[in-house]
């Protein structure tokens, strides 16, 4: 599979009882087809992933099949705690025809490196869909380091690395290191010109929920060769960037959607709705990013 294109780790939608509410994020699938993303990827941070249960998980995999069909690249965020669990959700998510899968470092534990690469080689064993690996030490309290790296390159379906880690010295040393052995997805958002210069192809985006269309103008611009134009996009949504990685992302992107007339409700508690001034910083930026033509409502 070549990792290509803009794929949104979508919000989850909720009611006011904080039980998913899948009228509004059919509305916010279709939003995001409509605007440029050639991949979605439910059970993500973004997603709030950590406040699902088991059932809620797998539901929201096999709604987001039926819905959504072969409009999009589909991967499913199969990641939990205890590696029993995340091989649970990663089978069925084959089982369900997913096109691959986005694995994290396991949350809360920590788990060393020659931990995490036994964690790794008994998931991508239990299936046969490619792997993205999930770098982003900040959340995970681990790094997925060069230790894990080399020893996955026998593991012949783990086939690239979203990297999150803001450390552009990793993406030089893993195209030093691995060549084309792993493609490389941007993670680090406000860095995504920089990856593209290195060749990447893929953005996995949180903020892509509320800004797919501007998302999908910088890439195209850079797999164009048009790194001038694709340079005065980034211009234009990277005061949004900054201030969603300054605090309070997931509440964030969920207002911009609010913003855009897609109702996804508040997020889970124990996150909060912004307060009142956060908000009004957030609107700021918010309104410079959608001064851009093209956004599909």
């Amino acid at each position: 599979m070549q990792l290509k294109g803009i794929y949104a780790p979508f919000v989850t939608p909720f009611n006011d009882d904080e039980s998913i509410n899948y009228e509004v994020l059919k509305q916010l699938l279709d939003f995001l087809l409509a605007n440029g993303v050639s991949g979605l990827i439910p059970g993500g941070t973004t997603g709030e992933v950590y406040a699902l249960n088991d059932q809620e998980h797998l539901d929201l995999f096999k709604f987001v099949k039926d819905y959504v069909g072969k409009r999009a690249l589909l991967i499913a965020g199969a990641n939990s705690g205890a590696t029993r669990d995340v091989i649970k959700f990663s089978e069925a998510a084959e089982k369900m025809g997913y096109d691959g899968l986005m694995l994290a470092v396991p949350p809360y534990s920590r788990p060393n490196q020659r931990e995490l690469l036994e964690h790794y080689r008994a998931v991508a064993g239990s299936v046969d869909l490619p792997v993205i690996l999930y770098n982003f030490p900040w959340r995970a309290g681990t790094e997925v380091g060069y230790e894990v790296l080399d020893g996955l390159t026998s593991t012949a379906n783990v086939i690239g690395i979203k990297e999150a880690s803001g450390e552009m010295g990793r993406v030089y040393e893993m195209r030093l290191r691995y060549a084309d052995r792993f493609q490389l997805v941007c993670g680090s958002d406000d860095q995504a010109l920089d990856y593209f210069l290195w060749g990447v192809k893929c953005w996995i985006g949180g903020a892509a929920s509320c800004a797919p269309r501007q998302h999908a103008a910088v890439l195209e611009a850079a797999l164009a060769g048009d790194f001038l134009r694709a340079r005065a996009l980034m211009d234009k949504i990277l005061p949004l960037l900054r201030n969603l990685e300054s605090g309070g992302y997931t509440q964030k992107v969920k207002a911009g959607c609010e913003i855009l007339g897609i109702p996804v409700g508040k997020p889970r508690r124990p996150l909060l709705p912004l307060q009142a001034q956060d908000k009004i910083e957030f609107e700021r930026v918010f309104a410079l990013a959608q001064d851009q033509a093209g956004v599909v409502k």
